[in-house]
């Protein structure tokens, strides 16, 4: 229960002013994050749970949509916040649906359609998701595209299940990438919901026989536009596994910090600080990984690809690592469903099979170096 004593923050009114954040870094973005964050923390952390209205209030819908189609006009950095603190809270919502559909979306070439489609998808109108296969580390999509009709088979969809509109990556006739906009409830599509051992997502299989719908192009070069894509949908993992990671460490801390045994606590057994200490390292190298790979995002540095191979191997490996370990160090009590370490540990595992796993990572960096 929420404390009557706690200020509630319009998260509305943060939507109003981050229309209006500076073009460039500085300590006005760092307060700018700082108060996103915070926000982001108390919304998620009300009971019941946070529902898809509040999410459109908050206008986390809208974040990277341009100001003049009704968004924010903020950038990949502040949607990375926003996803560190969904993974904190394990929150299940259709977030990373709408965050892959607005990056797609605002890589293709500007139209009626388009910006219909970013304006809907900031007020709420309208809930995309992209047809991505999630157990794929590459980014060449499964399905083609003759005359409209859009063939082929994804796994691991994101929140395909609730959404109004399926933006489906596929080849035409001659072998280019595109982007076919199809209705959740198009003739030929069928979406089936995919259940994984985390309770806290929604994925789904996608198979299209036929279903016809609007085929829109690449702004630039398609082949870059799919790879981006790709990594954007990596680096929001990254972004869930440091959240995760987080609430790992500081709830262990905590709890050691209180559980006795002996008649002290078991936070002053050395085995137990060393424990703690592996988990801070790994925390804090992810937190610099991630971070690099969402301002090289934000900024499309070209160095893009390896700062998301390897921010996406250490911080999905290390939440499961984590996760594990706050598992074992909460004792009996991690094993509970009270404890809520559990619903981290299956999401973290999660996070590290999804869109590449940290050994499809490491051979992509690999590959920067001649034999």
């Amino acid at each position: 229960m929420d404390d009557p004593g706690r200020k509630q923050r319009d998260p509305a009114d943060h939507h109003r002013r981050t229309r209006a954040r500076p073009a460039e870094g500085g300590l006005m973005l760092t307060e700018l994050h700082d108060e996103l964050r915070e926000i982001a923390r108390d919304l998620l952390g009300r009971k019941p749970p946070v529902t898809w209205p509040a999410l459109v209030a908050a206008g986390w819908t809208g974040l990277e949509v341009p100001a003049d189609l009704d968004g924010a006009g903020a950038t990949f950095a502040e949607t990375a916040v926003v996803l560190t603190e969904l993974g904190r809270a394990a929150a299940g919502t259709p977030c990373l649906g709408t965050v892959l559909a607005t990056g797609l979306l605002s890589l293709l070439e500007p139209g009626e359609e388009r910006d219909r489609l970013l304006a809907a998808t900031a007020s709420g109108a309208l809930r995309p998701a992209v047809a991505l296969p999630g157990d794929a580390a590459s980014a060449a999509p499964p399905f083609a595209v003759a005359a409209g009709q859009v063939i082929g088979r994804a796994e691991f969809v994101f929140d395909a299940v609730e959404a109004d509109r399926l933006l489906v990556p596929a080849l035409d006739a001659d072998g280019v990438p595109v982007v076919v906009v199809l209705g959740g409830a198009a003739a030929g599509l069928e979406i089936t919901g995919q259940p994984v051992l985390d309770e806290t997502r929604s994925l789904a299989v996608v198979t299209a026989e036929g279903a016809e719908g609007r085929v829109l192009r690449f702004a630039g070069d398609p082949l870059d536009g799919l790879r981006r894509l790709s990594d954007r949908a990596a680096a929001a993992l990254a972004c869930d596994a440091l959240g995760l990671s987080e609430a790992m460490l500081e709830a262990t801390v905590a709890y050691v910090g209180t559980r006795e045994q002996f008649g002290r606590p078991v936070g002053s057994f050395q085995a137990v600080k060393h424990a703690c200490a592996d988990m801070l390292v790994r925390v804090s190298v992810t937190r610099r990984l991630v971070g690099a790979a969402v301002t090289a995002i934000a900024e499309d540095d070209p160095g893009a690809p390896v700062a998301v191979a390897m921010a996406k191997a250490h911080a999905c490996e290390g939440a499961v690592e984590v996760a594990g370990t706050a598992m074992q160090l909460h004792g009996g009590m991690g094993y509970t469903w009270e404890s809520g370490v559990h619903v981290h540990l299956k999401r973290a595992m999660l996070d590290r099979s999804l869109f590449g796993s940290p050994a499809d990572h490491r051979a992509r960096l690999a590959l920067r170096y001649p034999r």
